[in-house]
Order: C-alpha cells, then sequence, then structure tokens
C-alpha cells in the first residue's frame, strides 16, 4: 500500500492485499463459502452502556464565523511558485526527506556502487552497473533468467536508499536489493525468506508494484492511472518528492488569493491544517503515515481520511497485544492510542513539519508539556492532568543523564528495524512496565536493553520503584490478553472494555472486530450503540460486528441509516452486507443502498490492476445476478497475479459449479502441481474430492494444509470434521485440541469437539471443556 515514511524507501510489500481484502464478498457459489470463509475475513468479513466519549472528529473544513467565497476546485500548480514568498518553509524543506523522497536516477542522486558490483543473496545474483549516464541491474527477472533492466528512480537517502526499475508498460518495480548508505554495502530486504522469482516477495511481483504500493507517498499530485483494457500504467505526479502541495492541497487559489487578498476561505486552501481541531493535521499526516487500503486513485482534498482510505484497526498481525508496533505500520495507528492524541497533541507539535526533524533538541520535544511546572507550552492541547515534575532527571528516569535510558524516547518510544536496518519509533508512548510485560509477552522498553538475568532484576526493581497499589480500570491490554487466548472472564472484560467512555477509537474498533467471538445480547447491544459512534473507524467495525451476529434481514434495520452516513468507507461496507436484501427492497433507503452499493463498484474499479478488486468485482456481480461477467473478472485476477489463490480458487469452483468440473479439476491440479505448499490450494483440492467421494485421497491435502498453516481457523476445522465423517474420532479430537491451543476462543472447534467428546463416551472431558466455555462467555447463545 502507498505511503511514505521519511526515512524508508519503500513499504512492507505484503500490506495491500490483506487490507482490500477486507472489502471480499461472501461467496455463494454452493460450497464456496466453506472453502474461502477465512478468505472473506480479510476484507468486510466481517443494560445500557455508559455514553461514548466523542473522539476528536471535526469536518476537514472549518466553518467560518461570516460568509465567505468558496472558490471553484483548486489545480496543481508548479511548485517553484510557492518558494518566492514561503523562503523559511522552503529553507527547512530542502535537502529534507520529504523534499527527496524520490528522485531521478542520476550521478548526484544514486548513492549505491554501481561500479560493476556483485551481489549475491536468495540463490540469486545481482550486478550493479553503469552505462554512461544510466544506472543498470542485471538480475532475475519475473521469469527467472536474468537480464539487464534500467534504474529509474531513487527512493529515500537515508539509512538506505532503494531503486525503481522499469519494466515496461508504465511499470516501475522495487528492487528487493538496497543500498545501506550507512554502513555502504548492498543488503536484501528479506533476508532468510527464500525469495526468487516464484516468492510473492520478488521484486517482479505485483506486491513490489511502486505504482500501487510506493509513489503516491513519494511524490505530490499523484494518479496511478491504470488502463485496465491494456493493462498498462501512465502513472502523473505533479512533482516529485513531497512537495507544498501533497499536504496543503492544489495551490491555485491560494495564487488568486496572493494577488487580490480576497476573502476566500482559508486563503484559497481546501483545508487549513492550523485547524484548533487537530483531526484535520493528523488525517493530512495519516495519509501517508498510516498502514490503511486506499479507496480509490489518490485522495480527495478536504475529506475525510476514510473517505479515500481504510485505516487498519489494531490486528494481531501488525501490533502486539498492548498496542505497539509489530510490523511496520507508520506512526498514526500507534500514535491514535496515546494519551496526547486525546488531549489534542498534533504532528507538528514535535516534528517540524517542513524539514522532517524534531523542534527541539533531546528531550526539550517532551519539556513542553511534561515540566517541572505541570503546565503545556503548545496552544490548543489539553494540559489537564499534567504532573508537575523534574523529567530530566535522574530521579524520574532512574538513568544517568547522557547515557542510554536518560532519553524520553528511549523508555516511552521503544522502536523496532524495518527494511533491513531503519529504526522507527512507536508512537502510543506507553509506560514501561516489564513485570507486566513478562506476564502479557509484549515488548518493553526495560526488557529490550536489561536481557535474561538482567531483565529479571529490573523486574524487581521496578516492583519497587511502582508500589502503588490504587485501584485501577482495566487495562486495554490486559484484556485483550484475556479475550485472544479465551480466558476466564474474556466476554466480561471484552464487554467492559467496551463501555468505558475514554477507549481510543483505534482500541474501540479493534475490540469490535473481537466481538464476534463472544456473541450474547449484551454484545448486541455494544455493537449497536457504536453504529452512531463520532469516530468513522469505530462505525466502520462495528457494522462489520453487525453483520456477523445478524442474519441479512435481521441487520437490515440497524444498518440501513449508514447508508447515508457522512463517510465513504462507512457506506460501503454498510450496502456491501445489505447485498443480499436490498434487491428485496429496503424502503425509503433504497436510494442511499444504491449509490453506496455504486461507490463499493467504483471503488473495485478504481483499483483494476489489483486481483483482489477484480476478484471483489466478480463477487459482486455473481451476488447481484451480473454472472456473465463472473469468469471474465475472475481470469482477469489471475492475470493480475497469476499468485492469487483466492481467485484461483473461486474460479475453480465457479466453473464446477457451471457443469464444466473437467476443467475446473484440470486447473486446480496443475495449480497444485506448480504450487506443492499452496496451503489453499491443497485445502480446496482436498475438499474437492471430498464432494466426489474420494475421501481418503483428500485427507493427505487437507492434513498438509493445516500442517501448513496451523494458525488457520478454517484448515483446522475441516480436516476436522472430515476426520470424524471418515470415522476417525479421536483423530478428530486430538486436531480439534490441536487448533483449541493455538485459537483457544474458536467456537466452532470448541462446539464440535464437545459433541465429539460425548459420541466418544469421554464425557468428563466434555464437562471440562464446557464448564471453561461458561466461564469465557457465559452469556454465548450455543450455551442454551
Amino acid at each position: 500500500m502507498p505511503k511514505h515514511k521519511n526515512k524508508a524507501a519503500h513499504p512492507t510489500p505484503d500490506a495491500q492485499p490483506t487490507l482490500i481484502n477486507r472489502y471480499l464478498f461472501p461467496v455463494t457459489i454452493g460450497v464456496l463459502l466453506l472453502t474461502v470463509a477465512a478468505i472473506g475475513g480479510f476484507l468486510f468479513s466481517s443494560s445500557t452502556p455508559a455514553p461514548v466519549k466523542p473522539a476528536p472528529v471535526s469536518t476537514p473544513i472549518a466553518q467560518p464565523a461570516k460568509p465567505v467565497v468558496i472558490a471553484a476546485p483548486a489545480t496543481m500548480v508548479d511548485e517553484q511558485q510557492c518558494q518566492g514568498c514561503h523562503t523559511e518553509q522552503v529553507k527547512d524543506w530542502q535537502g529534507s526527506h520529504h523534499q527527496l523522497a524520490m528522485q531521478p536516477a542520476t550521478a548526484e542522486t544514486m548513492l549505491g556502487d554501481f561500479n560493476n558490483v556483485t551481489f549475491k543473496a536468495e540463490k540469486e545474483t545481482t550486478v550493479f552497473s553503469r552505462k554512461g549516464e544510466d544506472f543498470w541491474v542485471h538480475t532475475p527477472g519475473i521469469d527467472g533468467k536474468n537480464a539487464d533492466f534500467k534504474v529509474a528512480y531513487t527512493f529515500g537517502i537515508a539509512p538506505l536508499q532503494q531503486y525503481l526499475i522499469e519494466v515496461g508498460e508504465g511499470r516501475l518495480q522495487a528492487l528487493g536489493v538496497a543500498w545501506n548508505t550507512e554502513k555502504q554495502r548492498w543488503f536484501h530486504l528479506y533476508p532468510g525468506q527464500g525469495v526468487n522469482f516464484k516468492n510473492p516477495l520478488h521484486w517482479s511481483k505485483p506486491s513490489q508494484n511502486a505504482n500501487f504500493m510506493c509513489v503516491e507517498c513519494h511524490t505530490t499530485g499523484y494518479k496511478r492511472n491504470f488502463d485496465a483494457a491494456k493493462n498498462t500504467f501512465e502513472s502523473h505526479w505533479n512533482s516529485l518528492g513531497v512537495g507544498c502541495q501533497a499536504c496543503h492541497g492544489p495551490a491555485s487559489n491560494h495564487l488568486e488569493w496572493t494577488a487580490k487578498k480576497g476573502d476566500l476561505i482559508h486563503a484559497g486552501f481546501a483545508v487549513d491544517l492550523k485547524d484548533k481541531n487537530a483531526t484535520v493535521e493528523l488525517e493530512t499526516c495519516a495519509r501517508c503515515h498510516s498502514r490503511r487500503a486506499p479507496l480509490g486513485d489518490g485522495y480527495t482534498v478536504g475529506k475525510r481520511l476514510m473517505d479515500d482510505y481504510l485505516p487498519s484497526p489494531l490486528t494481531r498481525e501488525l501490533y502486539a497485544l498492548d498496542g505497539k508496533i509489530k510490523d511496520e505500520v507508520f506512526e498514526h495507528g500507534s500514535f491514535a492510542q496515546s494519551k496526547m492524541f486525546d488531549k489534542g497533541v498534533r504532528c507538528s507539535n514535535c516534528h517540524n513539519p517542513h524539514s522532517t526533524e524534531l523542534k527541539a533538541p533531546g528531550n526539550g520535544v517532551c519539556l513542553q508539556c511534561h515540566n517541572t511546572a505541570g503546565k503545556t507550552a503548545v496552544a490548543g492541547v489539553d494540559g489537564k492532568g499534567l504532573q508537575a515534575k523534574n523529567y530530566d532527571s535522574i530521579e524520574h528516569t532512574r538513568h544517568t543523564l547522557g547515557q542510554p535510558g536518560s532519553q524520553c524516547v528511549d523508555c516511552h518510544m521503544p522502536g523496532k528495524f524495518y527494511m533491513g536496518n531503519d529504526f522507527r519509533h512507536d508512537h502510543s508512548f506507553s509506560i514501561p512496565n516489564p513485570e507486566r510485560a513478562s506476564r502479557l509477552g509484549t515488548p518493553d522498553a526495560c526488557l529490550t536493553c536489561h536481557q535474561g538475568k538482567a531483565g529479571d532484576k529490573v523486574t524487581e526493581q521496578f516492583k519497587l520503584w511502582n508500589t502503588a497499589t490504587a485501584l485501577q480500570a482495566p487495562r486495554y491490554d490486559e484484556s485483550l490478553w484475556l479475550i485472544r487466548n479465551g480466558q476466564p472472564g474474556a466476554a466480561h472484560a471484552l464487554y467492559e472494555q467496551l463501555q468505558r467512555s475514554n477507549l481510543p477509537a483505534i482500541q474501540r474498533a479493534t475490540l469490535l472486530a473481537e466481538l464476534p467471538l463472544y456473541p450474547s445480547e449484551q454484545a448486541l447491544k455494544l455493537a449497536t450503540q457504536d453504529l452512531s459512534n463520532p469516530a468513522p473507524q469505530v462505525r466502520e467495525s462495528a457494522v462489520r460486528a453487525i453483520s456477523a451476529f445478524l442474519p441479512p434481514a435481521e441487520r437490515a434495520p440497524l444498518l440501513m441509516p449508514l447508508l447515508g452516513d457522512s463517510v465513504k468507507a462507512v457506506r460501503i461496507v454498510a450496502a456491501r452486507d445489505l447485498l443480499s436484501v436490498a434487491h428485496n427492497g429496503l424502503g425509503s433507503a433504497q436510494a442511499n443502498w444504491n449509490a453506496a452499493i455504486a461507490e463499493y463498484e467504483d471503488v473495485q474499479k478504481s483499483l483494476a490492476e489489483r486481483a483482489e478488486a477484480n476478484l471483489n468485482l466478480a463477487m459482486l456481480y455473481q451476488a447481484s445476478g451480473r454472472t456473465a461477467e463472473v469468469e471474465p473478472l475472475l481470469r482477469i485476477a489471475l492475470k493480475r497475479d497469476p499468485d492469487f489463490y483466492p481467485a484461483l480458487v473461486t474460479l475453480v469452483q465457479w466453473l464446477e459449479a457451471s457443469g464444466r468440473a473437467q476443467e475446473a479439476q484440470a486447473l486446480l491440479e496443475q495449480s497444485v502441481k506448480d504450487h506443492p505448499d499452496g496451503a489453499l490450494l491443497l485445502h480446496t483440492q482436498g475438499l474437492s474430492l471430498i464432494r466426489t467421494g474420494k475421501t481418503a485421497q483428500a485427507m493427505p491435502l487437507l492434513r498438509k494444509a493445516a500442517t501448513l498453516e496451523p494458525q488457520s481457523a478454517q484448515y483446522g476445522y475441516v480436516l476436522a470434521v472430515a476426520l470424524h465423517d471418515s470415522g476417525k474420532v479421536d483423530e478428530a479430537c486430538l486436531e480439534l485440541e490441536r487448533l483449541l491451543k493455538v485459537q483457544p476462543a474458536n467456537r466452532n472447534a470448541r462446539l464440535s469437539l464437545i459433541q465429539y467428546y460425548l459420541e466418544n463416551g469421554q464425557e468428563p472431558k466434555a464437562q471440562v471443556l464446557l464448564q471453561g466455555w461458561k466461564k469465557m462467555n457465559m452469556g454465548d447463545p450455543a450455551l442454551k
């Protein structure tokens, strides 16, 4: 997914498919519901509580007190025109990571060693060389054969520089070998992962297509301009690098205002980044500094973030249990959990947005608010609750001044290395607690530095320093540990968290995604309440929770109001989840549904270069009765990415349902032959064999799929059912026991295991499992 990071060159390549897939339709092609249920979860899967405190939300365009002239939509201008008036800002910006985010490949911009240097990694050999003024790479391409490729652009300047390769059809691909600007050497971005031309992470694959994945946030005024008919890009940008208009928006009206000094709102800009509500600035930065999926080709100035992007909640793949960064998430998701976010702190309070540098050295940034006076020196920040203390002292830091541990970031902003050598700080500003971290298995600043026996000592010392026993509300991380580990009291902890009035919106959205594991009347009430939450990310997550609880006809009255939501991401998830009932009429909400489902369709068409989007369209058209368009779109999806298994599986089962079983089996067999470790393909072939009565042949395939991906609820559960139906009840019980160890909150596995125990004469085991279930969620309707 395209996003910019000052110091990094290229984002995690597998980010986008996971997020786009949250818009996957539930499939209605026979048994396909069973085989891709887990896939559907990628996209949209999918007493009165205390009132929810509104999260900091505002319309990006502040409403003026007096009538003003609102000009026609502005257009991009040459960035040079900004420099005459804004000399101070330009001085800061020049030479910054923002300015140099993307540059043409020239002798002045290329930092890597291209003097016929050979680099070997992941069983591939790459040679870097010069041909006149041009820079070339000799390396295996998409067919595995070595060829010469010209470097077109550089990405980033420090601590690494990555290179974009021209491969034809307007495509730019991000090379998987980068230049370490600190150690002056080449290195592979995915060491030890066996990344060759067959691997989805290979530089030649769709996951490394820079037109889609990267360039938007390394340029200003970017459009991908993908031509679906020609399968080509004509990508365009107003200027390379992150310039003035990347954040402030098109400046043509501003130039008009400078000439006339009229009364255009915000001096001709669509947004005021100095708006008293920090949301305007934060969502402007989040367009690139967040893990998110696009909902179109570029963004619309003045709109909310979720009109153009779908940000990720705190999933277990991206964040640690306590919300600290795990995979590469680009700041915003971390910061949205923090007390600073809640108090109105914005990015520019700490960072100079033009130079990208901190606004003060050392601990000076933090001391703006956390100081001996207990007062904030930052306008617009709520200082209530600040404690007067000398934070820049050994009494607070417990570390000698000037030594590691004495800086605020050392303890409150621990980080990780991404892309080999790029260190990113966590922005949730958590308070270290080694004792809790040890108990929950979460990262901790103290334990990162003090490891082994030293960690044990510091944990004991930490307990002595923190002897307060005041009662506190249950913590988010401790509750989430119970929830995700299926522990006694899990449902109560989940419901209790969702009734908190001060729960950050991103945490609330995350917990709503866990709610379907713990169904009850109270769970439904909580999800229903959050359909009207002021934060769009919460409303979007609440829609998916409601859809998991209720069949379409019952969810319709709750979701219909969301069809007219002010934010696109919420409208389209509501429309998608009402698809099966909308054709029977939604009364007064029908017009809103028609508009919202058209928006959903437009989103997928705007992402036509992606296999995921073509699969989504195929599923939409199948569910809408436009069956003639289904197969062509599935084949287009595979043309976009031959390794996108969900599209291949859907095509196989579409062919089966169309009476072309022989063609389907041939396609599936060849795919398994080409990808012998593709768990989804093996799983699908196993199910296909079971449907034809060849259970004995199916079992090794189902077992291998479950072995390849032991965390998959679908593969393990289906294997257990197949074993049970084959009369191997003991083996079925063992598989479900294994599955519950890795997914203790898996309701289907728990229910089936209880039934299998009873069938097998193991009532005591069934009772133990049943009692444990009651302790987890007494209100679960399955227990009644």
